[in-house]
């Protein structure tokens, strides 16, 4: 008797038709002759399945779901001296964005988001899809699909579970290691999002146990979370502002605010100048006087501890105080001599 196949999980409903619909939006930007129906079939793998009768149904609703989100669908005929077959097509000039021109500003705010992207592929449906159009010899347009599949990248091994629970609204369990030494505990919580801040993902939850809202940072998770029960299991709260969660977990929004003057070595910490007010050779030779309004003293010490020797704390006292313990417990940490 043979042995049972091994199932699978395949894609969710939702899934496979965003995949499908990405193909098809492929197919119909990288030609520059409108397709027929019997290429869009030879050219999308979902429309393959089934009857003559499920790929017209299916391929009318696509093209309808296509339109409501104001994608330009054209409709022309396949041969230009012959109106009897309809062909379809998307004008990559109708498709794409207009001209925007961005202030300094506005460019390097775009060049930082640009950092969280990697260099865009096509998945192997949709580069399936542009082989079949190659080999059914039509023209393809290659600048009309770069760039279409964009994938964010996170070095969180946490990163992924994590995203799945909140968007499915699982409940998590996880071990966490705590900061300033603390030890690992166990948590359980419900996930309500997904956070990148100052340069580090942060979960905002529910904690089950403590019955409080918590922030977790990803990169003190130990292992990997574990979804529990079913999804939708749990409302996030309509007031839930992850932003605003993590900056008053962090002391953000205290309101009192704390003078701070640094020397700050010529052509180092950026995002510290962007910040504060710089005076060009105030300080050392080599260095710049800067000063910064902070409400949260304990993230500026950390910032000026990963700066290293580029940045010096010159006031207040309690501040260089506060970098120089931090320093000596990292020296004592890995053996090194105070």
């Amino acid at each position: 008797m043979p042995s049972p196949k091994a199932r699978t999980s395949g894609p969710t409903p939702a899934a496979a038709k965003t995949e499908r619909l990405l193909n098809l939006v492929i197919a119909l930007l990288a030609t520059r002759q409108p397709l027929s129906r019997a290429r869009i079939r030879e050219a999308v793998p979902d429309y393959q399945d089934g009857t003559d009768e499920a790929f017209e149904r299916m391929f009318e609703r696509d093209k309808d779901e296509l339109r409501a989100l104001g994608i330009p669908l054209r409709t022309e005929p396949v041969d230009p001296f012959f109106d009897d077959e309809v062909g379809y097509r998307i004008d990559e000039r109708e498709y794409a964005l207009p001209q925007v021109d961005l202030d300094p500003d506005e460019l390097a705010v775009v060049g930082l988001a640009a950092r969280a992207w990697s260099q865009a592929s096509l998945a192997g449906p949709a580069a399936q899809a542009l082989r079949k159009l190659d080999a059914a010899g039509l023209v393809r347009d290659e600048a009309s699909v770069s760039g279409i599949e964009p994938l964010l990248h996170t070095r969180e091994p946490a990163f992924e579970p994590v995203r799945d629970a909140v968007l499915s609204r699982t409940r998590l369990t996880f071990d966490y290691r705590g900061g300033g030494g603390a030890g690992v505990t166990s948590r359980r919580v419900e996930p309500w999002g997904l956070t990148s801040w100052h340069g580090r993902w942060y979960l905002t939850a529910h904690d089950l146990d403590r019955d409080a809202p918590r922030v977790f940072r990803l990169d003190r998770v130990v292992g990997t979370p574990r979804g529990v029960g079913r999804p939708g299991a749990f409302r996030v709260p309509d007031e839930h502002d992850a932003t605003a969660m993590i900056r008053r977990s962090y002391g953000e929004d205290a309101g009192a605010r704390t003078t701070v003057r640094l020397l700050v070595r010529d052509g180092a910490a950026s995002s510290l100048r962007r910040r504060g007010t710089v005076e060009p050779g105030d300080g050392d030779a080599g260095w710049d006087s800067l000063d910064l309004r902070v409400t949260n003293v304990g993230a500026l010490v950390q910032e000026v501890c990963a700066a290293g020797p580029d940045v010096r704390v010159a006031f207040p006292p309690e501040v260089r105080d506060a970098v120089i313990v931090a320093l000596t417990a990292v020296a004592r940490a890995h053996g090194g001599q105070v």
